[in-house]
């Protein structure tokens, strides 16, 4: 195996590759990215056998920005025939030793328009793939959900890579996206932004604990209000702030204070916040830093906020703007967590999670 296969958004090809690459040599262990632009995806193809699998299990996931998922390619078809899918599979599979048995199979495809045609077929093939795998012990005959996923992605009706990844360092979302649907009365369709990074960056058993009843936030750039309506519809307190309109339906709660004032000279009035969110149209350094002043100063403990990504370069300044952040924290003695990733309701811009440690007592 010397191969290994990374959804990302058509058109971020580009950067999803540049980024294994750095990650890739970083590790000591050496290959080449093959993209093709809008593909919605890169394969990474390593020299040695061994350093695929290192690669998979050394490099954290949930440090890359621009890959939604990451498999480790066990085989690849170009032309299955469309009477028999399953068998050339299972005669494949069976003869490759290092390949671990599975917990569960993901039938999937890049997200393009012309590939999710293919996703009606994938739901009808999953099950009797699954049978088939199971009855040759490729998968286990129950779903076991810490044992490693099994993906077979096609590109085309009967060229698809089978491989599998670690639960343990995946994505657990079905390519690698977030199911979420649009909430009718919230006031704008970027609200799925905050909703999809609180799937991604918090996990489900701390919501109760770090979305909860009661907190403060603070929304910078908020009108009309799709950030604003994710804080309040978890029964929070929010000082959004911005000089445009918000949604009078989240201003009839009494949740929300409304500041017509400038996002970057905003100070709370009291030290109680828990939350720092923004999604304002603005040159992403400048955003960094901002972020960054809001928790070396304790103004809040954590952060949710989009970084604009330019038309050039895109890879280059993220990288740049994130360590600046990261110096900037440290020079001022702030322990710290930091989380980005281009997430599937983003377009040309990422998703930066960062939360202060200095004042977390340990359990």
């Amino acid at each position: 195996m010397k191969q290994v296969l990374l959804y990302c958004r058509p058109g971020f090809e580009k950067e999803c590759a540049g980024e294994i690459q750095d990650k890739a040599n970083k590790l000591e262990v050496y290959g080449f990215p093959r993209t093709k632009r809008n593909t919605g995806y890169v394969l990474f193809e390593f020299y040695q056998d061994s350093d695929a699998v290192k690669f998979t299990k050394e490099v954290k996931f949930s440090e890359l920005i621009f890959s939604r998922q990451m498999i480790l390619v066990a085989a690849q078809f170009t032309d299955l025939p469309s009477e028999d899918r399953i068998s050339p599979i299972l005669n494949e599979l069976a003869d490759i030793e290092a390949l671990p048995r599975c917990g569960d199979i993901r039938i999937e495809t890049p997200d393009t328009n012309e590939a999710k045609e293919l996703l009606k077929f994938c739901r009808k093939f999953t099950v009797p793939l699954r049978q088939a795998l199971r009855g040759k012990g490729i998968l286990y005959s129950k779903d076991s959900p810490k044992k490693p996923v099994l993906h077979v992605c096609f590109t085309e009706p009967g060229s698809c890579f089978i491989g599998y990844s670690l639960t343990s360092n995946n994505s657990p979302f079905f390519m690698g996206i977030p199911r979420l649907k649009f909430p009718s009365d919230a006031p704008s369709r970027s609200t799925l932004k905050l909703e999809e990074a609180f799937h991604v960056f918090i996990p489900r058993e701390e919501w109760d604990e770090r979305l909860a009843a009661g907190m403060w936030g603070v929304d910078l750039g908020a009108c009309p209000g799709g950030w604003t309506y994710q804080l309040v519809k978890r029964s929070m307190f929010v000082h959004s702030i911005d000089n445009g309109q918000m949604a009078e339906s989240l201003m009839n709660t009494g949740q929300v204070k409304h500041h017509e004032v400038d996002g970057f000279k905003f100070e709370p009035p009291r030290k109680n916040v828990t939350w720092i969110v923004c999604d304002m149209i603005e040159k992403p350094a400048r955003v960094a830093h901002l972020m960054g002043e809001w928790i070396v100063k304790g103004w809040a403990k954590e952060a949710i906020f989009n970084l604009k990504l330019p038309m050039k370069g895109r890879y280059d300044e993220v990288l740049q703007d994130i360590e600046n952040l990261k110096e900037f924290l440290a020079q001022n003695g702030v322990k710290f967590t930091l989380q980005a990733k281009h997430l599937y309701h983003d377009r040309e811009e990422i998703t930066v999670h960062l939360r202060s440690l200095s004042n977390i007592s340990p359990h």
